[in-house]
């Protein structure tokens, strides 16, 4: 049973989007705004402005990896805290320009070199604060 990530970007899903689309080659596979509910938002559940957010999106990144995204409602806190995402890439050179497009207004928090585990291995929080682990696989 796989399990999936859902990460909430507070009125930023659409640019996290784009984003993970250019750094990882994220592919949509599905994305959903508030006003394309078939059923309507209880009056006052959205903030104003809220129709055109994402209420969920499905983003496939590699063969087999899968994470959920969301604007959320407009009452999450910004900021991801307590986890990382893992993503295992094919060569030393893949692992370079993800690492690189990851950290494009993020921030290192591990540089990419060799380590006893994998020839490259690094940590950086993108620009959404989500914290990625960038490996290769030995």
């Amino acid at each position: 049973m796989p399990i999936q990530p859902y990460l909430f970007f507070n009125g930023r899903c659409e640019e996290a989007i784009t984003f993970y689309r250019k750094a990882l080659g994220a592919e949509v596979e599905m994305m959903m705004r508030y006003k394309e509910s078939p059923e309507p938002m209880p009056p006052g559940t959205l903030p104003p402005g809220f129709d055109n957010k994402v209420m969920h999106a499905t983003l496939r990144i590699g063969a087999d990896g899968v994470v959920m995204a969301s604007d959320g409602m407009g009452d999450t806190a910004p900021g991801f805290q307590g986890f990382s995402l893992s993503i295992t890439a094919t060569d030393a050179a893949h692992a370079d320009r993800m690492f690189a497009a990851l950290a494009d207004g993020g921030q290192v928090r591990m540089p990419l070199a060799k380590t006893f585990w994998s020839p490259r291995f690094g940590m950086v929080a993108d620009r959404f604060g989500v914290i990625w682990m960038v490996t290769m696989a030995p």
